[in-house]
């Protein structure tokens, strides 16, 4: 169980992210489109995770909208953006920033992602929701970058994260 905060507030999450080195579990979430996709999918490439617990607040957006200007630019590169939000506020976001270069996924149906990754939190006022954290897989789709951000309301390391996704 990692601790964090929210406010300054004691908060848990189900575990730890996954470790280094390891292989990322493959779990399935839903496109804007109400399609599937699996993190499987995109093997092949550089993978950027940025998790969080909605894009309607200051801190996700904000994320969304650094993640999706600079990661995205790079070759071979994937920007996943997960939070539990529907699909169809991920997508009315992006419309409205005018965001194109990541892609939206939602664990709405079953929080298998939050799960799997650890990342659902067990209290506070944002229980169940995702936590804010970033992961790095590499083109075989094995872990080698993670960041539980240890206060919900502060940004991503974002350089750390670049860094690490560069070098992937």
């Amino acid at each position: 169980m990692a601790s964090i905060t929210l406010g300054g507030k004691p908060v848990h999450t189900l575990g730890d992210l996954p470790a280094a080195g390891t292989q990322a579990p493959d779990v399935e979430l839903v496109r804007s489109d109400l399609s599937r996709a699996k993190i499987s999918d995109f093997k092949g490439k550089k993978v950027l995770m940025n998790i969080f617990p909605s894009v309607n607040t200051g801190v996700c957006a904000a994320s969304v909208r650094q993640f999706n200007q600079e990661a995205a630019e790079l070759e071979n590169t994937v920007v996943l953006c997960i939070s539990k939000d529907l699909p169809f506020a991920q997508d009315q976001f992006c419309a409205a920033e005018g965001i194109e270069n990541v892609v939206m996924l939602s664990d709405f149906r079953d929080g298998s992602f939050g799960k799997a990754y650890q990342v659902a939190m067990t209290d506070g006022a944002f229980e169940a929701l995702l936590s804010r954290s970033v992961v790095v897989l590499d083109t075989s789709g094995k872990v080698v970058y993670t960041e539980q951000v240890p206060e919900t309301g502060e940004e991503p390391n974002y350089k750390a994260a670049l860094e690490a996704l560069m070098d992937a």
